[in-house]
């Protein structure tokens, strides 16, 4: 059963919603506040967070951001001021969906399913601030904007992630992604994993074990 975490300060809207979701087989936990929230992301995993952007103690927006720094789940923004810059800096966060207000609810039950089905089948590692989409080929800083990787960079990073824990010899490296091309040499292996430490932010999560090779060190799949 997926977990939703619903963010609306209207108590009717919001009892409403998280009775039509349970109805539907989701488990909703409802905060009428940021500071409620807060507490409820610290101990608990939720597939998705629906939350409105004007709340009593601070921006929806604000909230979003503090999330994604430690937390994977996509967001649905809620508000009844959806003008075009909110709706700009709600997508420029990251927001999945933006729902205006009034809005119908088998809309957003058809949205919410639409948000789970996406990220049920898409592979992504947190890395510090970041976050690594195998979908994409792409690392997506904190506010959300990715960077595409050249292919085989890319294909290193996934291979070092699947790996791991095991290290992987510079000579495995080759053979699984150069082949039987001329040129490549360990020094071209080094300067791919400098590119790599160097877009992830977070270098130490991929260590040089010396004499052998490399070890990705981060987050799992």
């Amino acid at each position: 059963m997926n977990h939703l975490l619903l963010v609306e300060d209207d108590a009717s809207l919001g009892q409403t919603l998280q009775e039509r979701l349970e109805r539907n087989s989701y488990k909703v936990t409802w905060c009428k506040t940021l500071g409620e929230a807060r507490a409820k992301v610290k101990d608990i995993k939720f597939e998705l967070i629906i939350l409105d952007v004007g709340l009593p103690d601070g921006s929806g927006f604000e909230f979003a951001r503090e999330v994604k720094r430690t937390r994977l789940a996509p967001f649905i923004f809620m508000t009844a001021l959806a003008s075009a810059p909110q709706r700009l800096e709600g997508f420029e966060i990251g927001a999945e969906e933006f729902i205006p207000k009034p809005f119908h609810l088998k809309e957003v039950l058809l949205r919410i399913r639409h948000v789970l089905e996406t990220h049920a089948t898409r592979k992504q590692v947190r890395v510090g601030a970041r976050l690594i989409d195998f979908q994409s080929q792409a690392i997506i800083d904190e506010a959300g904007r990715p960077e595409y990787l050249p292919a085989r960079d890319f294909a290193l990073l996934e291979l070092l992630i699947a790996s791991s824990p095991k290290v992987i010899s510079r000579d495995e490296i080759l053979e699984k992604l150069w082949g039987a091309e001329k040129f490549p040499t360990n020094r071209t292996i080094d300067n791919v994993i400098v590119r790599l430490r160097n877009q992830l932010g977070e270098p130490q999560s991929i260590r040089s074990v010396r004499g052998i090779g490399y070890q990705w060190i981060g987050g799992k799949i």
